[in-house]
C-alpha cells in the first residue's frame, strides 16, 4: 500500500476535486471504488508472480458494479471488487488507464498532456524529463490563436529552449488524452451546453514510432521490457534502503535486470532477487 502509493501518486487522489457540474458522475462511491482497484491489482501481480508488463498492459483489473459502470464494461453486478477479465475494446489493463491514475495526473477541470506525459517517463520508463530552464518563462511562446492543447504545445516545440524536452514528454501525455479528470474514457473533451472538440491521442515518439492510440502506445512500452524492470527494479530499491541508488549500483541494477530476462519478469521474482541483492 505504500509502496504503490509513492509509486503511482496515489497519495494525491484528493489533491483536486472534479467540477460537479462537468462530472456529476464522481461521487464517494465511485472513489472509494477507484482507489482500491491499484492496491488489489499489485496484489494480484506480486502473490502470483505474473511478468512485470502487466503494470503496462494486462487483460484483467479489479471492479465492482460502480467502476465497471463508469469503465463501461458490463456484466458485473454488486459492491464486491472481483477479479473481471476485460474485454479487448475496453482500452483498459495495467497501472496507466486506471481511473485513479488519471485522477491524480490530471486537475479537476482539464488534462494536461505534460503532466501525464511526465509522469508516464518518470514513474513507468524511469526517464524523467529534464527540468524546464530556469528562464521558461522569458521564452513562452505566443499561443494567441492555438484552440486545442495540440496547437499550443505545438507551438512550445517551435521553441527550441522547449523543444527537446516537449518532444520527450509529450507523445506519452496525449497517448493518455482518451481519459477525461476522472478516467472515463471520451472521444470528446466534455463542456457545457455543447459537445467539445474531438479527442486526438496519436502521435509519434521522439524515436520516430508511431502509435494511434493508447493501445497501440502500451504496445511500443511493452517493446523494452527490461527498461520496465529497470525502473521497477530502481524504485523498489530506493523503498526498500530509503535512498535512489547510486551510479555506482548500476552494474547490480542491471544484473538483476538480466536475472529477471530469464524468469519471465515475474514480479515476485524481482522482489527476491532485490532481497538477496
Amino acid at each position: 500500500e505504500n509502496f504503490i502509493g509513492q509509486w503511482l501518486s496515489l497519495r494525491a487522489i484528493d489533491a483536486t476535486s472534479p467540477d460537479r457540474k462537468l462530472y456529476p458522475e464522481y461521487d464517494e462511491i465511485l472513489r472509494a471504488a477507484l482507489i482500491k482497484e491499484p492496491g488489489l491489482f499489485f496484489d494480484e501481480v506480486l502473490k502470483n508472480n505474473l511478468s512485470l508488463t502487466n503494470f503496462v498492459s494486462s487483460d484483467f483489473t479489479f471492479l465492482n458494479e460502480r467502476l465497471a459502470k463508469h469503465y463501461r464494461i458490463p456484466g458485473v453486478e454488486g459492491t464486491e471488487m472481483r477479479r473481471v477479465s476485460l474485454p479487448p475494446e475496453s482500452h483498459r489493463g495495467g497501472v496507466l488507464t486506471m481511473a485513479s491514475v488519471m485522477k491524480v495526473t490530471a486537475n479537476g477541470t482539464t488534462t494536461s498532456p505534460i503532466l501525464r506525459g511526465a509522469w508516464v517517463l518518470e514513474r513507468i520508463l524511469g526517464t524523467p524529463p529534464l527540468p524546464p530552464p530556469p528562464d521558461i518563462g522569458a521564452i513562452e511562446p505566443d499561443i494567441r490563436g492555438a484552440t486545442t492543447i495540440r496547437e499550443q504545445l505545438a507551438k512550445h516545440r517551435d521553441v527550441a529552449s522547449c523543444a527537446e524536452c516537449h518532444r520527450e514528454i509529450d507523445p506519452s501525455g496525449f497517448a493518455l488524452e482518451s481519459f477525461d479528470v476522472i478516467g472515463g474514457w471520451r472521444d470528446r473533451y466534455r463542456s457545457i451546453g455543447k459537445p467539445g472538440p474531438a479527442v486526438d491521442p496519436s502521435d509519434v515518439l521522439s524515436d520516430g514510432r508511431r502509435f494511434d492510440n493508447i493501445d497501440d502506445f502500451k504496445e511500443l512500452l511493452l517493446e523494452d521490457k527490461d527498461q520496465l524492470a529497470r525502473n521497477l527494479t530502481e524504485k523498489l530499491l530506493a523503498y526498500a534502503t530509503g535512498a535512489a541508488p547510486t551510479a555506482l549500483e548500476h552494474s547490480e541494477i542491471e544484473f538483476i535486470v538480466s536475472r529477471l530476462r530469464e524468469q519471465d519478469y515475474g514480479f515476485r521474482s524481482l522482489i527476491h532477487e532485490i532481497v538477496q541483492s
